[in-house]
């Protein structure tokens, strides 16, 4: 995910996708009763949803046909009550596992999550995305298990899937290709298993999801680290942010078992959870917790395979 400069005040819009149901769904939360509309696409399986409200484009990863893929028109099928999106045009099939995507101008990342079917490698791929196409600029290997991404201008932030900790890539679009280093690894004390990663740089807030064990669709959480810039300058590479700088949210109110992904907005204060597993995938939406403890959603609907969500401000 990454931050969108707003088309206008009022654009608050939520867009999801889903690992089981070959679908992306989307929602416009700025209108009284927003209204669900679910489109057909050509992947079964996607992830790392992404949507440009100025080309009115979704662009995710596919992990059905292991490209990019770019679907147009998503306000005229809304208009015309279509029920499937076209694919304008897709990158080469360069990766195979894709978790998650970023943006940031014309630039695309998205992960290679290790398996088999990639001899085990774990990669940040950039990809320059034109009015046209999806042009492969860098691939980069990395020394930790991928899931989620986030792009603050040109700093990435990642989470290192299997543990609990971020890692940090300052300058991130000056490496050249090969295997890089991050500028800065930490760990989330108490943060079982890291999966989503969202930050505000509006509010300087960090928000994770922990899944626990990825068996248990009650054992997940949210962490928010507030004042995020000055706790993460204070702790030394390969450091441990305490759980005193941390909110937790936790418990059986949560119904939080693997939430996969995580949109936060600054204007509302709410948190937009994808939880994969509980209930066979659901989208929740959570009002920003201020102190630790379990607290129910605001709002929980049902979207079978949930694998990512993204939010346009």
């Amino acid at each position: 995910d990454s931050p969108v400069a707003p088309m206008s005040a009022s654009e608050f819009k939520i867009v999801t996708s889903s690992n089981t149901s070959g679908k992306v769904t989307f929602s416009d939360l700025s209108v009284a009763s927003p209204m669900v509309k679910s489109f057909t696409i050509s992947s079964i399986d996607t992830d790392g949803v992404y949507y440009d409200s100025s080309t009115d484009e979704v662009i995710l990863a596919s992990r059905s046909n292991n490209k990019l893929e770019v679907y147009g028109g998503l306000q005229s099928a809304i208009t015309n009550n279509l029920t499937s999106l076209s694919t304008k045009f897709s990158s080469a099939s360069e990766f195979s596992n894709p978790r998650e995507t970023a943006v940031y101008g014309d630039k695309v990342v998205v992960t290679q999550d290790q398996a088999a079917s990639n001899g085990n490698t774990n990669k940040l791929l950039v990809y320059q995305k034109t009015a046209t196409g999806l042009n492969l600029l860098n691939v980069y290997t990395v020394n930790f298990k991928n899931w989620g991404i986030f792009l603050n201008g040109t700093t990435l932030y990642a989470t290192a899937d299997l543990t609990g900790d971020i890692v940090v890539f300052e300058n991130f679009f000056s490496n050249p290709n090969g295997a890089i280093t991050p500028t800065k690894r930490v760990t989330i004390q108490g943060l079982i298993r890291t999966h989503g990663i969202a930050f505000s740089s509006v509010d300087n807030r960090m928000v994770l999801t922990d899944v626990g064990a990825a068996s248990s669709d009650s054992d997940g959480g949210l962490i928010i680290i507030n004042n995020f810039s000055s706790v993460l300058a204070s702790t030394p590479n390969m450091g441990t942010i305490a759980t005193s700088s941390q909110i937790r949210l936790y418990g059986p109110n949560s119904t939080l078992g693997n939430p996969v992904d995580v949109s936060y907005d600054d204007v509302t204060e709410q948190v937009f959870v994808a939880e994969r597993l509980n209930a066979g995938g659901k989208l929740v939406t959570f009002n920003l917790p201020t102190a630790n403890g379990d607290a129910a959603p605001t709002m929980s609907r049902p979207e079978p395979g949930i694998s990512s969500v993204y939010l346009i401000r």
